[in-house]
């Protein structure tokens, strides 16, 4: 069985996540969807809701699971048995970040590949900080997030 991560903040989840998370089932037999603790980036939710979120919204997926982690990605991958770890590109900006990032992994665990998928085009450029302000500003996000994501942001923000 070949296994993949998909290590993120989801801060909130949006629907280039989940469409990420199809793509990678075109290569992969399950998916471990790597929730950040990120303490350092102020999430809107914690750690409990951003897991849920993500577990509601991938539900009707094939063999994927959802878990929190605080630690290198590498070793996730590695107690995980994963032989890849997908990222995500939207942009031409996005690259070199994680070009670095890809280089990075490899010399602390050779054994475990980065993949990089691109989400549709519809949702190249969605990311989260920008469903978040657009949400805080009165926005219709609608169109952009899972529907559990809708409520969740509705009742964060008061809207």
């Amino acid at each position: 069985m070949r296994t993949a991560i998909y290590p993120g903040t989801f801060d909130p989840v949006t629907l280039g996540h989940v469409d990420l998370v199809e793509r990678g089932f075109r290569m992969f037999d399950r998916i471990v969807v790597a929730v950040a603790d990120s303490r350092t980036k102020s999430p809107m939710f914690t750690l409990e809701e951003r897991v849920a979120m993500f577990q509601d919204a991938v539900s009707s997926l094939g063999d994927v699971s959802v878990v929190p982690f605080d630690k290198l990605t590498v070793h996730f991958a590695q107690d995980h048995d994963a032989c890849a770890i997908i990222r995500g590109l939207r942009a031409v900006s996005d690259f070199d970040y994680e070009f670095q990032l890809a280089w990075m992994n490899r010399k602390l665990v050779e054994e475990v590949e980065t993949v990089f998928l691109c989400p549709n085009e519809k949702y190249s450029f969605v990311n989260s900080t920008l469903v978040k302000e657009i949400a805080r500003l009165g926005g219709d996000f609608t169109e952009f997030v899972p529907r559990p994501v809708v409520k969740a942001l509705r009742q964060q923000l008061s809207i």
